[in-house]
């Protein structure tokens, strides 16, 4: 008899009886819809690493937990997504992982392969993740339909968005902050019904409080570049005065592991610096040793931070775009872009400004302590700056910066804050504090300050106050503001963009929304006045020395399409100190010149009307136009002057890789006394962009600066001409001039993951000046730059 019977019989029976790991029925993840109020999500957890392809095969995706039926949100709230999004979460005991189902009519996905944070062309999907579960602060995540990734944080301060001079539609919900990169891995394709994206993010990555079991808040923010909507997975409304405090929760999460968090990331810059030779028409290059330097992270707790650098690199590898203050007497204010001062910029915001990191302008050595530890967010930062940014340039200058907040019930903070800026003998010392409260759709926020400032035997203080409240409501907002600066308030570690001058405001806006589908989706009158004092003016009861009305309307139509008008009365006094050096000379008898003051006119009226158009984010392109014309105030002369102002810019994306941006602005300035042009200003500006694969870029960028100023006089008074006295006490002609400005640069990226780059790259400046330079255009200076730096993460 033969045995294979015997053999078989049994191998068929066990095949039968017990099913195999692939035909082992999965039970499916529960299901979180956000419209019937399901926000609680259990997570389940998983110990199996998914390989991050964009795929969403592997089982633990098949029980994971599913968030669905989002809300819409931007333009209107209160309605059903049109699109339907899935989004799966579930965790490791090392990462945690979400997969997105994002449905979406053929042909419809807008999607690039675009550069770090530099989606927001695209859809995306951006998850809010409040690991602290305090409705205040999250970290944001977000991918395009790739998995190109761009992240930051959300802090809720109560600071207006939409609205305004820009006459854009309020979101309802503060702008994220970019400037902070996080390690995390995504992928993402464009399918046939829409896409899907794997995303895994470490714990490593994150911070949150110590304990055994987690919960925090997420919410989950689809945007449809065909639509303009924004769609999120908890039914959020947008008459609140907070976005996080309607996030959902991610409950249970348990024995999360970190590991050792230690990172370091040692740099090497190497740049070759072009100028004129010391015979005229040649040129020479300063090359000098490749610095060295890094910077290190530790991760003391989940939630505090030690941070150090030294000899960071150079402050930026894209040049500060040229900006031009509609006021002189207002500064201009320029980004941080400094990996290491970008880190947990979040911790040091303050109303105002008074933290303004770019004041450390060459840092020999800095450290940071952030965190939170007991309801209070810390950050401590001290630093060194170098010889050469010192007044005297023999003296180092010391930052030591403090900022500290309070939480306060569900949604309210307090806060502190202390810097201190010693050069030498001299120092400047800031010490404040901050709230802001919320209630529903109501918040206040106020802040007390006081600078003492010691400059060789003469010391003094001086005051900063600020008051507002806002009134967030889904049809009406509201936002009044009480604010003062001394002329005398010194920030040096801060930026203050005009000391002096104390305003009332108030603002009063409608949104009006029309049915779903409708041609109008929401118009948005707008009431703004303010009066601005000179300080002293105020303290002493004495009138305002300008008044503005301004009349706005904002028109948000299907697709995407945004079209704003506005009207403005302002009235504007003369300041006496923003004419302090200009000086008049008037013929007397017998050959006498008498010298006079510039005493001006003492008011001046303003009419003026806006106009804005904004294309949706079509496939291949989008623009902006902005329109100002009427009369104005000439500054150069404190006369009236007929204006016409111009900003466009436009977007294209002829391919996936290829990324073209262009923006022009363009300003003229014409007397009301004879229509002679006084001031012009046109400034066309070119960026294009090639993204050879996700972690390759190549980037050029182009601009031409012209500032042309007729020869000065007393407009539409004496009609003398104006002369300027000089710091050593001469008169100078204020004669006609022209300067031309025009930069290159060139970008060669490599960035696989934040800390781990190479760059090289080419800056050429170029300048010519009438009457006192070269009449064409002469390259000014030039630099070869490299650096390298890697991220050595400690497992």
């Amino acid at each position: 008899m033969s045995l294979l019977p015997l053999l078989v019989v049994p191998l068929l029976l066990t095949s039968v009886g017990t099913p195999s790991a692939a035909t082992r029925r999965i039970e499916p993840g529960p299901v979180y819809d956000g419209r019937s109020g399901k926000t609680k999500v259990s997570v389940p957890r998983a110990e199996r690493a998914p390989v991050i392809d964009g795929m969403l095969d592997e089982p633990e995706w098949g029980t994971a937990s599913v968030l669905t039926g989002f809300s819409q949100f931007f333009p209107t709230d209160g309605v059903a997504a049109q699109d339907s999004t899935e989004v799966l979460v579930w965790y490791s005991g090392t990462a945690l992982h979400v997969g997105v189902r994002a449905h979406a009519a053929p042909g419809s996905v807008r999607a690039t392969l675009a550069d770090r944070d530099r989606i927001t062309q695209d859809d995306n999907i951006q998850l809010f993740l409040g690991t602290y579960n305090d409705s205040r602060q999250a970290l944001v995540f977000a991918v395009n339909p790739f998995g190109i990734q761009s992240d930051g944080v959300l802090t809720e301060t109560g600071a207006a968005t939409g609205g305004g001079f820009a006459s854009t539609t309020t979101r309802a919900r503060e702008a994220t902050d970019l400037a902070p990169d996080y390690v995390w891995r995504s992928k993402g394709r464009v399918t046939d019904r829409g896409y899907e994206v794997e995303i895994a993010i470490p714990f490593k990555s994150l911070r949150y409080r110590n304990g055994d079991v987690h919960t925090w808040q997420l919410n989950v923010v689809r945007t449809v570049q065909s639509t303009g909507h924004e769609q999120t997975w908890t039914a959020t409304k947008r008459a609140s005065a907070s976005f996080l405090a309607q996030s959902g929760t991610l409950d249970g999460l348990r024995d999360l592991q970190r590991g050792v968090t230690v990172d370091l990331i040692p740099t090497v810059t190497s740049s070759a610096f072009g100028g004129q030779g010391a015979t005229p028409g040649s040129w020479r290059y300063d090359t000098q040793r490749p610095d060295i330097g890094g910077s290190a992270r530790w991760g003391i707790t989940s939630n505090l931070t030690l941070s150090g650098t030294a000899n960071p690199d150079f402050s930026q590898v894209e040049a500060d775009a040229t900006q031009f203050s509609p006021d002189p007497r207002i500064a201009v204010f320029f980004a941080e872009r400094r990996p290491f001062f970008l880190e947990s910029q979040e911790q040091f915001s303050t109303p105002n400004r008074l933290i303004y990191t770019r004041r450390i302008s060459q840092p020999i050595f800095a450290t940071k302590l952030t965190g939170k530890q007991r309801g209070f967010d810390i950050g401590v930062l001290s630093a060194v700056d170098s010889r050469e940014a010192s007044v005297t340039g023999r003296e180092s200058p010391l930052f030591n910066i403090v900022r500290l907040q309070r939480d306060v019930g569900k949604q309210s903070r307090l806060g502190f804050v202390y810097t201190d800026r010693t050069e030498g003998r001299n120092w400047n010392r800031v010490v404040g504090v901050d709230g802001r409260l919320v209630r529903g759709v109501y918040s206040v926020q106020a802040q007390a300050v006081r600078s003492f400032t010691r400059t060789g035997d003469v010391s003094g203080s001086a005051p900063l106050w600020d008051l507002s409240a806002v009134r967030n409501g889904r049809a009406f907002y509201a936002r009044y503001v009480l604010n003062g600066i001394s002329r005398d308030f010194d920030a040096q570690s801060g930026f203050i963009a005009r000391p002096g001058i104390a305003n009332i405001s108030a603002t009063h806006r409608l949104n009006l929304f029309g049915k779903p589908g409708a041609l109008v989706e929401v118009f948005s009158p707008e009431v703004y006045v303010l009066g601005r004092y000179q300080y002293a003016d105020f303290v002493t009861r004495r009138p305002a020395q300008d008044a503005q009305l301004h009349l706005r309307t904002n028109t948000r139509l299907r697709g995407g399409w945004q079209v704003g008008a506005q009207w403005l009365r302002e009235e504007f006094g003369f300041d006496r100190d923003l004419y302090a050096n200009y000086v008049l000379l008037r013929p007397g008898s017998g050959g006498r010149v008498d010298t006079l003051g510039y005493t001006g006119t003492r008011r001046l009226p303003n009419f003026d009307w806006v106009t804005s158009v904004s294309t949706p984010e079509f496939k291949r392109f989008s623009a902006t136009t902005v329109a100002v014309w009427g009369q104005d105030e000439n500054f150069p002369e404190w006369s009236s002057a007929d204006i016409l102002l111009f900003n466009q810019s436009l977007n294209l994306r002829p391919t996936e890789q290829l990324r073209l941006s262009a923006t022009w602005a363009y300003e003229t300035f014409r007397r009301k006394t004879d229509g002679s042009l006084v001031l012009s200003r046109n400034t066309p500006r070119v960026r294009a962009e090639y993204q050879v694969t996700r972690q390759v870029f190549v980037r050029v960028i182009g601009e031409h600066s012209v500032v042309q100023q007729d020869s000065l006089r007393d407009d539409s008074r004496t009609e003398l001409p104006v002369y300027l006295r000089q710091r050593d006490g001469t008169l100078r002609r204020a004669v006609a001039f022209e300067r031309t400005r025009a930069r290159l640069d060139v970008l060669f990226s490599y960035l696989p993951s934040p800390g781990t780059v190479v760059y090289f790259g080419y800056g050429d400046q170029l300048r010519a000046d009438e009457p006192d330079g070269f009449r064409t255009l002469r390259r000014s200076a030039d630099v070869f730059f490299a650096k390298v730096s890697y991220l050595f993460r400690m497992q």
